[in-house]
């Protein structure tokens, strides 16, 4: 419910650096709750979304049930049970760090195309804005799982190195900035997997100190949250 979505320029990136065109077929692997299979919808692309994890399917799957080009499947990023050669597109948002690196890669080479890619993204906050080097300070001193936050590949460049080939994809840097009242802005924080959960003596604290920092960067009841969107697109 508080996580950003992705840019039209990335989407619009996709559709035009692959070639896409109405009915390419789109297989979004660990594609959660929708959030980039509904915008891969919404511009009539044939989706196929692939995601193990029941409840995130079945939100999803509400959400998506009236797109004609949607196919939920539960399975695997290791094991898609998709067709050999069936794939225009491969699109990874978020969920790239969960998979098997090397058995993905081999399933990605028996179901995309020829000459076809693959496409990871992930939207990282933006470290170097005063309210998340100061958001960070907070998250240090009242979550006691709290070890940084999560940047996305660019921390762990070798394994991008080694999932494509030979090295080579190219990058994509976006802003995708969202604005949020103090209701978003709590929420997103709380629902962090290093977040106290309410009723920890930790709980209070935290969200008083995300309320104080809300109300000195907000303006006129909203705040801006600074997202990158950053893209990865080569082939494997």
């Amino acid at each position: 419910m508080f996580r950003p979505s992705y840019p039209n320029e990335y989407i619009n990136y996709l559709l035009s650096e692959n070639h896409l065109e109405e009915g390419s077929v789109i297989a979004d692997i660990g594609s959660g709750t929708g959030i980039l299979t509904k915008l891969l919808l919404e511009k009539k692309l044939n989706v196929l979304a692939i995601e193990p994890n029941n409840d995130m399917r079945g939100i999803a799957e509400k959400t998506l049930k009236l797109y004609d080009q949607y196919k939920s499947i539960n399975a695997t990023a290791e094991n898609t049970s998709l067709k050999n050669n069936s794939v225009d597109l491969i699109t990874v948002a978020q969920a790239f760090h969960w998979f098997d690196k090397e058995k993905f890669q081999l399933e990605c080479k028996r179901i995309l195309k020829e000459n076809s890619k693959v496409s990871l993204v992930w939207n990282s906050k933006d470290l170097l804005s005063p309210l998340m080097i100061e958001l960070q300070e907070i998250c240090k001193e009242t979550c006691p799982k709290f070890k940084g936050f999560s940047g996305g590949i660019e921390d762990t460049q070798d394994v991008t190195n080694q999932f494509f080939k030979n090295g080579i994809y190219e990058t994509m840097v976006y802003r995708n900035d969202l604005e949020m009242d103090l209701e978003g802005f709590l929420g997103r924080n709380l629902s962090s997997s290093f977040s106290p959960l309410s009723g920890e003596k930790e709980f209070e604290p935290y969200r008083t100190a995300l309320t104080n920092l809300f109300y000195k960067y907000g303006l006129k009841g909203k705040i801006i949250y600074p997202y990158i969107t950053k893209s990865y697109l080569g082939y494997v």
